[in-house]
């Protein structure tokens, strides 16, 4: 330790142990102290805000919000003991502003604010105190302590009849039920929502919902309706001028756009989404269109760039705590490694995106990065490993219904088991994904899988793999 080190060390155990000396009623009343001074340096307590359960209650800049932790802080100790060295009032007010700013920067303490705040309030009020902390929870990959806090939000919103709180989080549960894989049940939440929105003129609501609602059909694979909803959503946002819900549905389009091969579409489409995530200050979002923009790069050969994409995104992602998308963007740089030769690095990075998949609960991309490892172990010749990765990924894929995804792997697996000699297997499997890749209209990629597997049969000297016929006779 240095001299530097060792004075600052010192100087902390002074000051505490001098705190920790004071009377309890003391200790209070220095809280109190700097409460006010910390108030009259920023020129005074703020207005009282509009109700958290307003409609739409907006943002209220004050000159306090750099210190609104704090001063929530200060606040908890002078009232300490049934004391009053400030306002009651205060603590429930700073809790507040500390949280929306935490919101705002994606910074990690607002979710403890909104929870400590939803203890203080009833009603509607504790309802849309513990929905803002399940979404804090949510942009944070903690979907399973999401569920915790929307759960009694939306039990609480009927019982007060607020319709518009029930609408809020019916949505909110519905994303947490979405990224943990309940597909049908975030479907049928998502649907629910919508009605409400439109029952109570919540054009806001409805267009971020709508956004939400297709993601599904599109993690779904019904691509069609999910291009569909996604512009209905577009034009809400552009109506109710919500940039950042604008940015986001932009973003999922472009994914459509690149899901379906219109790369120079998804570019355009990408970086409006980006603008506007910058503009509205939105990291997330803009996280989420780096990594998206990286994969339209990765695709249409331009790997330097996809990389660079990629790592921005995972370093904006870290910045802000989002592990969920942590996780997919390291995945997807994991992808472009092992397609430029570095397959150490890939199998680096797809473990520590499966293990922060199965941390957040994120079962569709567990799926998709354990059928990625499949990958590396079937080209480092670690055949058991390969199949066992294959079989688990398929059963993932099938039980959240990523019908696209698990029709690429059944394809994949048939691959490596035409190649063990394990023909019968093979034939099914392959039959089996190919009848996928068709129903969901995905045949650019079944001809890329084709020409993949005849070359895998070439270099293995096995005959190549004839699909099962349809029931009925004929051939698929």
């Amino acid at each position: 330790m240095n001299a530097e080190s060792a004075y600052l060390f010192r100087h902390a155990l002074l000051r505490d142990a001098a705190y920790q000396l004071q009377l309890p009623g003391d200790r209070a009343r220095l809280h109190g102290l700097a409460f006010a001074l910390i108030e009259d340096l920023c020129g005074g307590r703020p207005p009282e805000p509009p109700p958290l359960d307003a409609p739409e209650p907006g943002p209220f800049a004050h000159a306090t919000d750099p210190f609104a932790l704090e001063l929530a802080g200060h606040a908890r100790h002078a009232l300490r003991d049934g004391t009053r060295h400030v306002p009651a009032a205060t603590l429930p007010l700073y809790l507040r502003r500390a949280a929306e700013v935490a919101d705002r920067a994606f910074l990690p303490w607002g979710e403890e604010c909104w929870v400590e705040l939803a203890g203080l309030s009833r009603g509607g009020i504790r309802a849309a105190a513990l929905r803002k902390a399940g979404n804090a929870a949510i942009v944070r990959g903690r979907t399973r302590v999401a569920e915790g806090h929307l759960e009694p939000a939306l039990s609480l919103a009927r019982e007060v009849g607020d319709r518009r709180g029930e609408g809020n989080a019916l949505g909110a549960l519905a994303t947490v039920y979405r990224e943990t894989g309940r597909v049908e049940q975030a479907g049928r939440a998502y649907e629910q929502a919508i009605a409400i929105y439109r029952e109570v003129g919540d054009r806001r609501g409805e267009g971020s919902t709508l956004g939400n609602l297709a993601i599904v059909y599109q993690e779904t694979s019904r691509l069609e309706p999910a291009e569909h909803v996604y512009e209905q959503a577009i034009a809400i946002h552009r109506e109710a001028g919500n940039r950042r819900g604008e940015g986001h549905a932009l973003g999922n389009l472009a994914s459509i756009y690149q899901e379906t091969g219109r790369m120079e579409q998804a570019e355009r489409a990408y970086e409006q989404a980006i603008t506007i995530h910058r503009e509205t200050c939105n990291r997330r979002g803009e996280g989420q269109a780096l990594g998206g923009l990286a994969v339209v790069y990765q695709m249409t050969g331009r790997m330097e760039l996809a990389q660079r994409r990629y790592e921005q995104a995972i370093a904006i992602h870290r910045n802000i705590g989002n592990r969920r998308d942590e996780g997919i963007a390291l995945g997807n740089l994991a992808n472009a490694n092992q397609e430029t030769g570095c397959v150490e690095q890939a199998e680096q990075g797809y473990e520590q995106s499966l293990a922060i998949h199965r941390e957040v609960s994120n079962r569709r991309f567990e799926g998709i990065a354990l059928a990625y490892l499949a990958t590396v172990y079937r080209d480092t010749g670690r055949v058991d490993q390969s199949q066992r990765a294959y079989e688990q990924a398929i059963a993932i894929l099938r039980e959240v219904g990523d019908r696209r995804s698990e029709g690429r792997q059944e394809c994949s697996f048939a691959r490596l088991l035409q190649t063990l000699g394990r023909t019968a297997d093979a034939r099914a499997r392959w039959s089996r994904g190919a009848r996928i890749l068709r129903e969901v209209k995905d045949e650019a990629e079944l001809r890329r899988k084709t020409e993949a597997m005849r070359a895998d049969c070439a270099e293995a000297g096995v005959p190549e793999i004839s699909e099962e016929p349809l029931p009925g006779g004929g051939s698929a």
